[in-house]
């Protein structure tokens, strides 16, 4: 679950028309999506295999898996930064061919230690490559194009959720887990392809004039109370959303649900009214506000939380729809929050605030594995519900917009 929407925001002012080829560019941005960050949470798909083959706990093995967010984290804030300086091109084309190194070696990883390394490695790959894309996309797109290479990028990133991890799960059970990385390395060098045969002229970057340096721009950013309030909500939906669609999988594998490795492929397909429904949350924001669009979200999510605490498959299933849809729903109305009040040095708005969801996932990941391993799944539940809660109280923060 990814957005790095805020960093999309066009400078080609003087664009006002749909250029050409934009059914061509959104099939571009969404398969892009999809490659880039389709290794992010297709892992966890199969986390209970991977806690055996390593010998491990849920929560080690669970933080291990999540550790990506940290290298996210990390990237997302250095990018941007120095995300005027860096060519768009050559920055994604690295990106992509580099990441998929750390992928192909998770295939040999002696232990959980290097396989927690390698994570994190490949989380530094993936949000580079990510929001470098964007910020192309942001520089060639006219104004009316703009949204639709949004959606664009929506689609891609939620189908990522879906398809990877019925791909991760469909490889690990029938090829084993080694065949399950090398075939995700693969994935990210198409991706490499595709943005070399697409990407292939680039205009010059408008020069950037910035009185302020990165350090002062970011300190700016945190003084203001509302986006404070944005980066918390931030930090805490991927703090419910890993919590969540970690340790579900140790629960669905054991009785009384007792899933196979494929059953719990196909579980995934959880996140299929997720595309649709945050595909409307920028509407929504727009006829009701950021305040209350978010509001909703979280408190989608929480209603599917008690649901999930049955025994029963289908009442657990349509709790996770609820976590899917609400959370992403909610992540894709903050994260618009924040493009919206960045007056100025918007790229660095859009690295802080990624920086602070990516390490909420991580904070999630040891708090609530913790919770998991010691107390079990309704004390995990319960972990997510608090972030919900404060998520919601942050919310109160942000002024409604006025149209």
């Amino acid at each position: 679950m990814t957005d790095l929407s805020t960093s999309m925001q066009p400078v080609t002012a003087e664009l006002h028309e749909h250029s050409p080829g934009v059914a061509l560019r959104s099939l571009v941005i969404g398969l892009t999506a999809f490659l880039t960050v389709v290794d992010l949470f297709a892992t966890q798909a199969i986390l209970p295999s991977l806690a055996r083959h390593y010998g491990v706990t849920p929560a080690a093995m669970g933080f291990a898996v999540n550790a990506s967010t940290f290298g996210m984290a990390i990237s997302s804030l250095v990018v941007g930064f120095f995300s005027p300086h860096i060519d768009r091109r050559l920055g994604i084309l690295l990106s992509l061919f580099l990441l998929a190194i750390p992928t192909s070696l998770l295939a040999i990883a002696p232990g959980i230690a290097v396989f927690m390394i390698l994570r994190v490695a490949q989380g530094l790959f993936m949000a580079s490559a990510f929001t470098l894309t964007l910020a192309y996309l942001g520089e060639q797109c006219s104004a009316m194009d703009a949204g639709g290479a949004f959606a664009a990028y929506i689609t891609g990133n939620v189908a990522s959720n879906l398809i990877g991890r019925l791909i991760s799960a469909a490889l690990a059970d029938s090829l084993g887990l080694a065949w399950n990385f090398y075939f995700f390395a693969a994935l990210n060098l198409a991706g490499a392809a595709l943005v070399y045969f697409s990407i292939h002229r680039v205009q010059p970057m408008q020069s950037v004039t910035a009185n302020d340096s990165p350090i002062r721009a970011l300190l700016e950013h945190w003084r203001m109370p509302q986006l404070r309030a944005a980066f918390g909500i931030g930090f805490c939906i991927l703090f419910a959303f890993i919590g969540t669609f970690t340790f579900v999988n140790f629960v669905l594998v054991r009785p009384p649900l007792s899933l196979g490795m494929m059953d719990l492929g196909f579980v995934y397909f959880v996140f299929l009214p997720s595309i649709l429904t945050t595909l409307l949350a920028g509407k929504v924001a727009v006829w009701l506000g950021s305040r209350m669009t978010i509001w909703i979200g979280l408190g989608v999510a929480a209603v599917g939380l008690p649901l999930m605490l049955t025994s029963h498959l289908p009442r657990v299933l349509t709790g996770m729809v609820l976590v899917g849809v609400g959370t992403f729903f909610a992540q894709a109305a903050a994260t618009g929050f924040v493009g919206q009040a960045a007056a100025k040095n918007r790229g660095i708005a859009s690295g802080t605030y990624l920086a602070c969801y990516f390490l909420g996932g991580v904070v999630g990941s040891a708090i609530l594995g913790r919770l998991f391993d010691s107390f079990g799944w309704t004390a995990c539940v319960f972990g997510v519900a608090g972030a919900l809660a404060i998520a919601a109280l942050l919310t109160a923060m942000l002024t409604p917009r006025h149209h």
